[in-house]
């Protein structure tokens, strides 16, 4: 009776055993899905770089969790304008987004010291080593709770420094913007303003229409390669390279907060790898692709490049510092930022200036008058 009886008791808690996986099994299964969907938009038109480096992204994180987080970049205006981002992303309306911190400018200017203006003489990849070394991501955070915003942002692709613009004909002095109808956006609004433009902020898609009925005399965006892309060259045959109104930006991956809260730490790792990653490849395909178009829009779109006059840069710098004491002391947060940036970039500007060598005088050895500096306006 007592082997029986354990033997009962054995076959007892075998069946209870099993009852117990049976019933344990559609519970790890439903907790384990298959991959999370995630529908992104970026700030750009299709056929922009911009979009492209958005996609390539999407693609970098898509491979590097094995296909377990899926995101899916849509252009702007697919849901949302481009403006509209960050409000779409906060409320869930889409799951991340793909765009730069000066598009909102409206709702905390501070937001836009990330994109606008001399950085104090830091270029972007300083920019970038300030907001992950020297602060810069904390006060971001800061920033988008001071707004109510539920988003989890992360900042990568150093931009190179963006041209003055595009004109009808060469800018040679700060009296040529009085009543200029002009495009740029974030605190370039504020400068150009000072320098005397009647400005108006379009997202992108909307800067070579706008040129071509009229609405806008002028216009700046950010490299040969988009420049080209948008066409540009077909609206205006001059473009005036280097301005302080944007020489340190930087592109924003922004995901839900609560959407990002929720996924396995593991994959949070792989984003931020990835993220990084990303910000090497963007600026190395930067190199490539804007070099060989800046060589087209002269070749074959017939593009007439001018360097700024010093005379404008200098004006530009003396605007700003009016700007940031202006808005220092209109809103706490924008001094703070300043600061901050103002205290990394003395000793990183001044480190990378003593220590890296001007490659003007290599390449006027090595390449001689083909590699003359742009004309002089």
């Amino acid at each position: 009776m007592t082997n029986l009886k354990t033997t009962h008791r054995r076959n007892l808690l075998k069946s209870v055993a099993v009852a117990a996986g049976a019933m344990a099994a559609p519970m790890i299964a439903k907790a384990q899905t298959g991959p999370i969907s995630m529908r992104w938009q970026s700030t750009w038109p299709a056929k922009d770089i911009f979009h492209e480096y958005a996609l390539d992204y999407a693609k970098k994180v898509n491979d590097m969790t094995g296909g377990d987080l899926k995101i899916e970049v849509l252009p702007a205006g697919a849901v949302v304008p481009a403006f509209g981002l960050l409000e779409a992303v906060s409320k869930g309306t889409l799951d991340g987004g793909h765009g730069v911190l000066g598009y909102h400018y409206g709702k905390q200017n501070a937001l836009a010291l990330w994109n606008s203006g001399p950085a104090f003489g830091m270029d972007a990849n300083m920019m970038l080593s300030w907001h992950k070394y020297g602060g810069g991501q904390e006060l971001l955070a800061k920033l988008y709770a001071s707004i109510g915003g539920n988003v989890q942002s992360f900042l990568y692709g150093p931009m190179a420094t963006q041209p003055l613009g595009w004109y009808k004909k060469p800018i040679t002095k700060v009296e040529d913007f009085k009543g200029l109808k002009f495009r740029t956006n974030g605190l370039a609004i504020d400068l150009f303003t000072a320098m005397g433009a009647a400005v108006n902020a379009l997202p992108g898609g909307e800067i070579v229409p706008a040129m071509d009925r009229g609405l806008l005399d002028a216009a700046e965006f950010n490299n040969a390669s988009s420049d080209r892309l948008l066409g540009f060259p077909d609206v205006s045959k001059v473009c005036m390279l280097q301005s302080y109104h944007q020489s340190a930006e930087s592109f924003e991956i922004m995901f839900n907060k609560t959407k990002y809260d929720a996924l396995p730490s593991k994959m949070k790792a792989i984003i931020a790898g990835a993220t990084e990653a990303a910000s090497a490849d963007m600026a190395w395909k930067a190199i490539d692709r804007y070099s060989k178009d800046y060589i087209e829009l002269q070749t074959k779109d017939k593009v007439k490049f001018y360097k700024t006059p010093d005379s404008i840069l200098q004006a530009q710098l003396k605007l700003w510092d009016a700007i940031l004491v202006k808005k220092s002391a209109e809103n706490p947060l924008f001094k703070e930022v300043a600061e901050s940036q103002k205290a990394f970039a003395e000793r990183a500007v001044k480190w990378d200036q003593d220590t890296n060598i001007s490659r003007r005088m290599a390449m006027n050895h090595f390449f001689g008058a083909k590699t003359a500096a742009p004309k002089k306006a």
